[in-house]
Order: C-alpha cells, then structure tokens, then sequence
C-alpha cells in the first residue's frame, strides 16, 4: 500500500489513512496539561514511528497523563523543510529531522552526513553520543530548537539506478541522482561527477519514474518501504553516507516544561532511540533478500576507492574549512584523519 501511495506522490495525505495518529485518545488528549504535536518527516512504518509511539506512550503514563504526545507519521504534518518552519516558530512542537536537511539553517547539523566516514554503527554511536554530538548539539540549540541528546537511526544510504550499476567512481559521471535537499550530500555527488538533482522523498517515486533522475540514494527501509525497486533496477551497496534523525523541540515550548517532565521526556524518547536504532538494523537484512526477491540487482563497491577520489579531489579539506576546526578535531577523534 505505501508504495503506491508513493507511486500518486501523496504520501502526505495518505500516511493519515495508513496509521492512526497515535495511540491517544481524545479523553487523554484534552484531558493534559501539556501537548505537543511530534511530526515524523519518515514513511509511517520506519520504525522511527512505532519507538516514537511507545515514548509517547510512557510518557503520558509516568506522568500521569501531565504530558501528551501525538505522533504523527508519513508527512501528515507537512514536507520536511514546511514542518522544520512549523518547528522553528512554534506551530509543532516536535519534529524529526535529518541533519541534512536542518543544514539549510546550521550546516555543521549535518557532520555525520560526510561520505564514507564511519566504517560500521560504532562508530557512528561513538562520534554522535560522545564529544563531537554534544558540540553539534550545542550548536542546534543556539539556534532556538533544543535536541534531544540520541540520534535516531536512519541507516546508511545506498545508490539505486534505473540505467546501469555503480560499480567505481567513473560510473557516476553524468548519472542524475536524486538527493536529499541538504549542501554536503550534494556536494559529495557533484564531485563525484554524478549530476545530482535534489527533492523531498514525497516527490521522489515521480522523479524517478517521469526520468527526471536516473537514480536516488536511500537506505534499504526507505528504498523497500518506498516502492522504489519498481523503476529502480541496480542497487550499488556503497553505504557512502549514514543518516538519522534528530529528535527536535521548540526551544520556548521546551524551556516552559517543568524541569521534571523535561527529564522523563527525555530519558523516555533516548531510551527508544537506542532501542529504535537496533531495530532498524535488525530490519536491513530481510529487506535487501525482500528487495533482491523483488529483481533488484545488487553490486559491491570498493569504498575505499571512492573515499580516496573525494580526499583527492578536495572534499573533506573543504568541509573541514567549512566547520571549523573545533568540531573537525572531535569528529576526527572518533573516526580517524579524513583531510
């Protein structure tokens, strides 16, 4: 049913069809002193969405019915850059976002979006739970959002085309790749040579079947769940980049919280962070055998071929200018030298 509901490019509309806002009822709704909206810019069975729910839903029990949660999935609320404006000024109280996509109001968000940089999750969860993710979020926060302290897992993006497999380097010369509306990853493909053309997911599935893009690059939830294997036909597993969602709330709406909900808050939505991020992984092997079911054709890559071209090239010299050699050293505690 999802992918069809991609295939009409009314994910928006539908995902309201497809899953209940949340488990609350109306009673408990009207009944709280505080309510927040948490809109989910992600396909409303990623997981994000039922770790998000089963917060919610300690949430409003550990407090006593004080703090209601909705969540609503599968861009009810709105496209990803609408319900970040929606977050900003207060309208939505909570939202998730990718680094990649808060880049267009603070760039260094979307560190961790830097190709080829983490070589397995421990590193990922070691770089973003440590030093590095407490200077991020410190930054997100002055910028009047406050982060919840885990990131959310989103797994690491693989290439899909429709024209031919991405074997090397050279075969992405030209290829019109679509992208997430975010400057690193559009960087990265353009030196690269690829021609990257960048969309919301609710308008990817058109893009890719009117050939206004010859391929996209997602994680394999997101390729299975989004219906894309049907005008897809090559999936390079080149896990160039890893992606997850902050878990954001408007500053004011946050600092008006009781000290004592903030905490339970918190340590209820960190909790399933950690949880949701297990699960996730848990779900990628039985969705690429699903997808190779489907006649999707899989190919390995040399990524450390493809890492040695951007280092040539000068890619991660010019984010390392970019960010700022606080954060750069941080992150190149965690991961090893990249410039």
């Amino acid at each position: 049913m999802v992918a069809k509901l991609s295939r009409r490019a009314v994910l928006g509309q539908a995902a309201a069809v497809v899953a209940a806002p949340t488990v609350l009822g109306s009673r408990a709704w009207a009944a709280a002193e505080f309510r927040f909206k948490l809109a989910t810019t992600i396909l409303a069975d990623q997981p994000i969405n039922e770790y998000a729910r089963r917060a919610a839903a300690a949430v409003l029990a550990e407090s006593n019915g004080r703090v209601a949660i909705q969540v609503f999935p599968g861009y009810q609320l709105g496209s990803s850059t609408s319900v970040m404006s929606a977050v900003r000024e207060g309208s939505i109280e909570m939202a998730t976002f990718s680094g990649a996509i808060y880049a267009n109001v603070l760039p260094v968000s979307s560190l961790y979006n830097l190709a080829f940089i983490f070589k397995d999750y421990d590193a990922i969860w070691r770089t973003m739970d440590g030093k590095c993710g407490d200077l991020l979020r410190s930054r997100i926060e002055a910028t009047g959002l406050h982060p919840l302290s885990k990131i959310w897992n989103l797994g690491f993006r693989q290439i899909t085309t429709s024209t031919k497999p991405i074997k090397t380097v050279d075969d992405l010369k030209g290829v019109k790749i679509r992208v997430a509306q975010a400057p690193l990853i559009l960087a990265c493909f353009k030196q690269l040579g690829a021609s990257p053309v960048a969309l919301n997911f609710d308008e990817l599935f058109t893009a890719l079947q009117t050939k206004v893009a010859d391929g996209q690059e997602n994680d394999l939830f997101q390729i299975l769940k989004g219906g894309l294997y049907e005008v897809q036909k090559y999936c390079a597993l080149t896990s160039h980049i890893f992606d997850g969602y902050y878990f954001l709330v408007n500053g004011q709406i946050w600092k008006d919280l009781p000290d004592d909900m903030k905490t339970l808050v918190a340590t209820k939505f960190d909790e399933a962070a950690v949880q949701q991020r297990q699960a996730l992984i848990d779900a990628l092997g039985p969705a690429q055998t699903e997808l190779a079911a489907k006649g999707l054709i899989f190919n390995d890559v040399d990524r450390e071929e493809f890492k040695a071209a951007l280092r040539k090239l000068g890619y991660y010299a010019e984010w390392k200018k970019t960010f700022g050699p606080d954060v750069w050293n941080l992150l190149e505690e965690s991961v090893g030298p990249l410039a």
